[in-house]
């Protein structure tokens, strides 16, 4: 049975990160995924994913990815993504704090017409290092 890029990413979403079904993972990534997200590098198949997930939902226990927005076109959609969490474990080497962190973000998708076989995550990564005390936040200026 197809199901279309977007029942996919909202599957994706709400089901496996937002939730950490990890069986879910398993049933909509391809044996063949590729995951590249701007936490990490790239991971493969459905059990390299899963270890991100179990990574990230360690730093923050109740991330949840909130979907803004889903284009698609044939196989391929990209979604406008809000990342929230509560900084409960050591992420980017900072020991937990408790505050809650919020970053924006997109994520290219690439289906099958029954799984996710490719997915390319670019986040605001300054925004989370910000949150975390890693930088100044400083903004561009022209010289």
């Amino acid at each position: 049975m197809n199901t279309t890029p977007a029942q996919l990413i909202e599957r994706f979403y709400h089901e496996v990160w937002n939730t950490g079904d990890e069986d879910v993972a398993r049933q909509i990534l391809h044996k063949d995924f590729v995951f590249r997200g701007s936490l990490g590098s790239e991971r493969n198949g459905p059990e390299g994913f899963i270890d991100y997930l179990r990574a990230v939902r360690g730093s923050l226990p109740d991330f949840v990815c909130n979907i803004q927005e889903i284009v698609t076109e044939g196989h391929r959609a990209v979604a406008r993504m809000e990342f929230v969490g509560t900084h409960g474990g050591t992420f980017y080497g900072v020991p937990q704090t408790g505050a809650k962190i919020t970053w924006a973000g997109a994520a290219f998708f690439t289906t099958d017409g029954r799984q996710i076989t490719e997915l390319w995550v670019l986040g605001d990564i300054d925004a989370v290092k910000r949150q975390l005390g890693l930088q100044d936040g400083g903004d561009f200026s022209a010289g």
